[in-house]
Parts: C-alpha cells; structure tokens; sequence
C-alpha cells in the first residue's frame, strides 16, 4: 500500500495476513520496501508466528526478486504468485488492505514514518483483537486463532 506524509514523503505499507485466521501478522511501514526488508520482516513474523507452508503475494519485484525466493526455498515455504491485475486471487489481503484504507488511512494524515507505524501497529491489534468478522462467526480473528489451536473453532 502507498500513502504519503504531510510533507509529501512516501510511506509505504507491506501488510502479512493469516488467510485462514484474518490474523494480522504484521505490517512493515518505511518510505520504500525491497527485497531485503521483505526478507527481514518475513523472518521476524516466521520467529513470532512460525513458518508457513505457503506464501500468496502479487507479482512485485520485492516479492520476485531471486533473493526472497531462493530464501523462501530455503525455509521449505512454498511461494503463489497471483496474477498480474487479479487481485481476485488474493482475496483476504485485499479485503484487510481496503479495510485499512476505510477505517485508518482515509482518516489520518501521518507527519512522519514513525507516528505512522506506532498509529498501524495499534490498528492492528484492535484488528485483531477488538473488532468481530463475520467470516469467523463473528469472533475476532485473534479469538478464533486461539479457539482453533485448542481444538474448537
């Protein structure tokens, strides 16, 4: 996702969603996302969240770049790739992005990187933890990873 500050600086936004549990596991905010910072909040969230057996993501050349790829290989997490202009194919983060835009993004104008992810990160946990889904009997998605990990979502 793009936004821009105040001053017209770029901010950028790569959000990580669980597809099964709509748990948010993490957004990285900077002014530009590469490959290289993919990787490294892809390895925070694999040491908070554990590794999955597959990642969907667009066709971004952070996501494509060899490196991230041969890395993935390299922790046995298989990689799908939607296609160009499908967004169709990536159907939660698309819903949890627009969901940032309506509730969040539209609503606030960040002076800096900083009050940008302190304001995301606590989005996030209200996401998880505050608002209901109906797709998860209207639970919230932290209450529903939790239910389900004990045997009864």
């Amino acid at each position: 996702m793009k936004e821009l500050t105040r001053s017209g600086g770029p901010i950028r936004i790569l959000n990580v969603v669980d597809e099964f549990t709509r748990v948010s596991l993490g957004s990285h905010v900077a002014g530009s996302i590469g490959a290289r910072e993919v990787g490294r909040h892809l390895e925070r969230l694999f040491a908070v969240h554990g590794r999955p057996e597959l990642i969907r993501s667009d066709n971004g050349r952070e996501f494509i770049a060899a490196t991230i790829v041969a890395w993935l290989f390299g922790q046995k997490v298989e990689t799908a790739f939607i296609e160009k202009r499908s967004p169709q194919q990536n159907p939660y983060i698309e819903r949890f992005n627009g969901t940032m835009r309506d509730e969040l993004l539209n609503g606030e104008v960040f002076d800096n990187l900083l009050e940008a992810r302190v304001v995301i990160d606590a989005w996030n946990v209200e996401y998880n933890t505050v608002r209901p889904h109906r797709g998860l009997r209207m639970l919230t998605p932290a209450e529903f990873a939790r239910r389900w990990k004990e045997g009864g979502a």
